[in-house]
Parts: C-alpha cells; structure tokens; sequence
C-alpha cells in the first residue's frame, strides 16, 4: 500500500515547485522593454551587481538573480563598466553581458595631423583622464619605448580613424588600439617602397607629418613631398612653418620672424636646423605616409598658399617672391 506523505511536506515540495517555476521565468526571461544606461563601478560585488540591476529595472528581483550568479559560480567575474541594457532582460542576458564584458562603446574620431595637445582633450573625453596628464603622457620618452614605436616619442604614431572605445577605458588601452591600427596601415608594400626610399620609418613618418599639416588638398600632398624632398637631397633648409608653430608649442594665427627667432635653437625649428626634425610633429594618415613614400619628381623648390586651399608652386626665389605678394592681395581681396 503506498504511504502519501505528510500534508506539510507536500505543501513545502509544491512550494518549491512554484518558487522553481517563478524562478525559471525570470532567468529566461519576458519581453524585453526600454533601452538603459547601466554603469558597473570598480570592484562591485555581485549583490551590489544584482541591486543596481533591480533599481534600474533590468531584472525583477536582485536576490534571485544574486542566486542565479552564485549557482554559476560567476559571481567573480563579473567585470566593471557601462552597458547598454534593456529593462526586463532575462538573468541568462543579463549575466552574459556582465561575464563577457559586453559594454557600451562610443566612437572616437581622430582626424589627420593633430598634434598631441590636440589629441589630448580628445582621449580625455574617453578617458576621464586630466588633459594636461594625457599631454605630458604623451610627450614622455618612455611612451614610445613601452609601445614599441621607433620616434622618440609616440607623437605621429597614434593613428588617425574612428575608434571604438569604452568610456572610463585606460589611457594605454587606447594607445594600444592607435598603436595597433598604425602597424597594420605598413603593409609589405608600403615596407617595400620604405627600404627602396633610403629613408627610416622615423624620416617617412616625420616628413609625412610635416606634408600632412602643410597641405589642405590630398591631391597636392605628391607635389609637397617633392619639394621637401627636393631640399633634402640638395641640403637645403626645409623652412616649414608647421614645424615652427610644434617648437612654439601651439598654432599661431600668424607666424612671425620674432616667433621663429625664438625658437631658434630648437631642434624642431626647420629654418634654423638643416634636414628632418627628430620626430613627427602629428600623425599623419595613410594618402601623407604614401606620399613621402612615393613623391612627385619635379623641379619645384617653392611653394604658397592660395585663399583656397591650394598652393602655387615655383622654382626659384624670384618667382616664389611674386607668387607670395600675388597671394597676399588675393587674401585681401577675398
């Protein structure tokens, strides 16, 4: 004859099939409502976890989710950060993106030719960072030792793209992904050209930082390499005024003698030191690397900028002279 259990039991096991049945709901998961905004602090515990969770909605009950973690033993590794939830998420969902890390990532644009004061408020608004500590960052020698990059500083090897990146991520994680994104722009045709060039991976690079900061138009940035290129081979002084404006330590709405005066024993100073500067003055993108790769061959020594953008190109002093005076009105007319 079969013994029927006690009322108490049967009502404790039927209760514990509801609170099962409730809690398989709620792992699995309803329908998923609005998009949120969750931010993860450092070092939460996985209550803490399951509470902001709760108040933000994302789950119904922090306890039960708390005890979902612990089953799955993944109560350590859930990571820190902000995510991009949605309200009524399953506790599956919910503990999938906390384990993998999944978090909410922002664009980040870097233009061509920035110097690094102006990629410091940049990365500072990713960061968290103080842009004056990301600056001095940046300009520190070791910098370029501890990535691997062959300037004296890291300057010009933080590549210009758009980037994805998490708010609050670490300043070298960002250098990492910039860093990163520079090696792969050197493809083995690129380092074909680098060693029929003559020059080292410094020299193109810096000389390709000066073309980049020189020309408005990437269609002239070929016929600018070959005046600098021009100069180089023949020993003449470079005189590129953007390498002035870096020695100055920031742009000037007009250059004058006084200002390059100045500056005059800076190593930067291209219309007092002959050759290369030591290093890029900013990071050039791929059509600026390309030209001081390949540049044009030709007999220009000379140029000046137009109101337009472009440039007049000549050959001797004479004509270059004209050409500035010409431009001067054209400025004035304008």
């Amino acid at each position: 004859m079969r013994r029927r259990l006690p009322v108490s039991t049967r009502t404790l096991i039927g209760g514990g099939l509801v609170a099962l049945a409730l809690v398989m709901m709620r792992i699995s998961g309803g329908r998923e409502g609005d998009p949120v905004i969750i931010e993860i602090p450092s070092g939460a515990t996985s209550q803490r976890v399951a509470s902001v969770l709760e108040a933000n909605h994302v789950v119904g009950n922090a306890r039960l989710f708390h005890a979902y973690v612990r089953i799955r033993r993944a109560d350590r590794g859930l990571k820190a950060g902000t995510y991009a939830m949605r309200t009524g998420s399953s506790m599956k969902d919910a503990l999938r993106q906390l384990s993998r890390g999944e978090v909410e990532t922002v664009p980040v644009t870097i233009p061509e030719g920035l110097a690094f004061w102006q990629l410091a408020p940049i990365l500072a608004g990713v960061t968290g960072d103080d842009e004056g500590s990301i600056a001095a960052a940046l300009r520190n020698p070791e910098l370029s030792e501890r990535f691997g990059v062959p300037g004296p500083t890291i300057e010009g090897y933080l590549f210009p793209d758009t980037y994805r990146f998490a708010r609050g991520v670490p300043l070298d994680a960002v250098i990492q992904a910039m860093v990163d994104r520079y090696r792969e722009m050197w493809t083995d045709e690129r380092r074909s050209a680098l060693e029929a060039s003559g020059m080292t991976e410094t020299e193109v690079v810096t000389l390709a930082s000066i073309i980049q900061t020189e020309a408005r138009q990437v269609s002239e940035m070929p016929r600018i390499s070959g005046v600098y290129h021009n100069r180089i081979r023949d020993g003449w002084l470079l005189q590129a005024d953007p390498t002035v404006i870096y020695a100055l330590g920031g742009y000037r709405e007009r250059l004058l003698y006084a200002a390059i005066d100045s500056v005059a024993d800076n190593p930067y100073n291209t219309y007092t030191q002959r050759g290369l500067p030591p290093g890029p003055i900013a990071s050039p993108g791929e059509q600026a690397i390309e030209a001081a790769l390949q540049p044009e061959q030709h007999d220009y020594w000379y140029f000046v900028a137009r109101p337009d953008g472009y440039h007049v190109f000549t050959q001797t002093l004479a004509e270059h002279n004209r050409a500035k005076e010409e431009q001067r009105l054209a400025r004035q007319g304008a």
